[in-house]
């Protein structure tokens, strides 16, 4: 099974799992690259994955769905393109011989879920739309800190080589926050030079793993304590975990 990411927009990704025969595509926002690939690489249209409503996720799927021959899944909680089969927390899919959990995940938008392979033997794959960012997380427009904490924890409890399979390029603005955060975490010094590194090449820097995300990533480190005393600073109202996360957020609204 090969995994492709489709650039989109300015930084969104398209990630698509194919075959070589058959294709499905995560949160298609546009047409265009999702057509393109399936013509270059000759295949069939048998699935769409959608992690919340937002524009830049299920904007193409209307324009796909003269290509489609299966559906198009996405969460029950949320105003999803008709028609589609709406998905629950602990639900699972087959896509293309591979299964999937559904968890929901709720914070940046009330509804969102995410995508994890399950029974992999290793590598398993995770589609977390923008719950989950290299280095950070989305921002929470329809959810509560609380709620992003508690969608964070849950994802960082998979397993460790799990493949994050992020919806945006926001990798190197994430790691110059982090560093910011931690200016004495070594790894995210070390990972944003590799990844400086690939996007001068014209490379993208995902899929990322969970265990490099639990070693880089503030947002999944808020008991840590260089992070606490940061978000402190930053005026967090407490030591707990979900005040750390939102002053951490707030922070990195304004970050540049």
């Amino acid at each position: 099974m090969d995994l492709v990411a489709l650039p989109a927009f300015a930084d969104n990704y398209i990630w698509m799992l194919h075959d070589g025969a058959q294709a499905a595509v995560v949160d298609p926002g546009d047409a265009a690259p999702v057509a393109a690939a399936l013509d270059r690489l000759h295949l069939r249209l048998a699935g769409i994955l959608v992690t919340h409503h937002h524009a830049d996720h299920v904007g193409g799927i209307d324009a796909l769905r003269s290509r489609l021959q299966g559906p198009v899944w996405g969460p029950a909680r949320e105003s999803i393109p008709q028609p589609f089969e709406p998905l629950r927390d602990g639900q699972h899919i087959d896509v293309l011989g591979l299964r999937f959990e559904v968890i929901d995940v709720p914070g940046h938008t009330a509804g969102h879920i995410a995508y994890a392979q399950v029974d992999a033997p290793k590598a398993p794959l995770l589609f977390c739309g923008d719950t989950l960012f290299s280095g950070g997380c989305g921002r929470i427009f329809e959810g509560t800190p609380q709620q992003m904490l508690q969608s964070l924890t849950r994802l960082a409890s998979l397993p460790a080589d799990t493949r994050v399979c992020c919806a945006h390029e926001y990798t190197l603005s994430n790691l110059r926050f982090a560093a910011a955060v931690e200016p004495g975490n070594t790894a995210v010094t070390a990972h944003l030079e590799h990844c400086q590194a690939l996007r001068e090449q014209g490379q993208p820097t995902l899929p990322s793993t969970l265990e490099l995300e639990r070693r880089i990533n503030p947002f999944l480190r808020c008991s840590e304590p260089p992070v606490v005393a940061a978000a402190q600073l930053q005026g967090a109202e407490s030591r707990e975990p979900a005040q750390v996360l939102a002053a951490l957020r707030e922070w990195k609204n304004r970050f540049r």
